[in-house]
């Protein structure tokens, strides 16, 4: 069987598909800094749980106090992304989403669970003492899961062949775990968000966004260290998720693209010159250059994705049925949500701060 005639038809959008496009992108960037505060906050905040000493145990503590508010904020932000997704590649998302529906649905179980877990772990956090320690573990672990869950349906919509084992398997419980580039991929976010949430750390320290009695030096210097080691590992698993891919896929880095090959390019510097700020504990330095690689690396996700796809579907075959008027409204309550956002952002740390004098 062609494995295009598996393909849905696209659905009509109501403007010009570059609009959906930027907001998909600008969106999940900011999804993917928020979840890797939170996914990445917690594998450090286990980590350190485990070495036991007196920083450790405050840096776990003062992460505790932010954690609820980073798994807010991440789901909320990751929302529109899914969206726009849905708007741009509905016909993909959906099949892959039915395809893994026992999996898919179970992410909100585990985002629950993993909800509760972490209040516990803020609320319970001197009570708990070394026992705390399985209540992180629970919390990180539900949030790996989920992560894992996210790689196997982001690439198996990608893959509309691997969609004939559906014939052999109908229950739904269907996983992309054929794909030679899954584990890299997947490897690829978790320690990226591990090198984010370091680098959180250290702007806590930095700025003073502390609640409890931890050494804004020691802050600093930790969540330097582990952003460096982080950043240090992605450059490993890069390379190996980079020729997990396809070949006709990974040339478009290689030379096959001039776009491509110059943003891994740009990448591969910017990577060096984090590097060098994040040894040096350069904190604002090493947040400008962290952002700017990170807009490196979506873009060259989506290259990917439209690399993927070019068999089956392009962007341009959408067709457009203008009204605008959603699209209009949208825009305004997004820039009036993100004022309010900021606005709460700053009572709160203004907060924090009158609690450490």
């Amino acid at each position: 069987m062609d494995p295009a005639a598996l393909v849905p038809a696209a659905d009509v959008i109501p403007a010009p598909w570059g609009w959906f496009y930027v907001l998909l992108l600008a969106t999940f960037l900011l999804h993917l800094l928020l979840m890797n505060a939170m996914l990445g906050g917690g594998i450090i905040t286990l980590i350190s749980m485990f070495r036991k000493t007196e920083q450790d145990r405050l840096l776990c503590r003062e992460f505790s106090y932010k954690w609820p508010y980073t798994i807010a904020f991440a789901v909320n932000f990751g929302v529109a992304p899914l969206l726009f997704l849905q708007v741009l590649y509905g016909q993909f998302i959906y099949t892959s989403s039915v395809l893994i529906a026992a999996w898919w649905l179970s992410i909100i179980a585990m985002l629950i669970l993993s909800y509760y877990a972490v209040y516990i772990y803020d609320f319970k956090f001197d009570r708990l003492g070394d026992p705390g320690v399985f209540v992180a573990l629970v919390a990180v672990a539900l949030m790996l899961l989920i992560a894992f869950m996210f790689t196997n349906n982001m690439t198996l919509m990608l893959q509309p062949e691997r969609w004939m084992a559906y014939f052999s398997n109908s229950s739904g419980t269907l996983l992309n775990l054929t794909d030679p580039s899954v584990i890299p991929r997947y490897l690829h976010f978790i320690i990226g968000a591990v090198a984010v949430a370091g680098l959180y750390l250290a702007l806590i320290g930095h700025f003073g966004w502390r609640k409890s009695q931890v050494d804004p030096a020691a802050l600093i210097s930790k969540g330097m260290r582990y952003f460096t080691l982080a950043t240090a590992l992605q450059l490993i698993v890069g390379t190996w998720f980079l020729i997990a891919l396809p070949r006709e896929v990974m040339m478009i880095f290689m030379g096959g693209s001039v776009l491509g090959t110059g943003l891994l390019v740009i990448g591969l510097l910017l990577t060096l010159g984090l590097l060098h700020f994040g040894y040096r504990q350069r904190v604002i330095a090493t947040c400008v250059l962290t952002l700017v690689v990170m807009i490196v690396m979506v873009l060259m996700r989506d290259l990917v994705r439209t690399a993927y796809l070019q068999p089956y579907f392009s962007l341009g075959d959408l067709e457009v049925v203008p009204q605008y008027s959603p699209l209009i409204f949208f825009l305004l309550v997004l820039v009036g949500g993100l004022a309010l956002i900021a606005y709460m952002v700053k009572l709160a740390l203004s907060c924090g701060k009158e609690v450490t004098k």
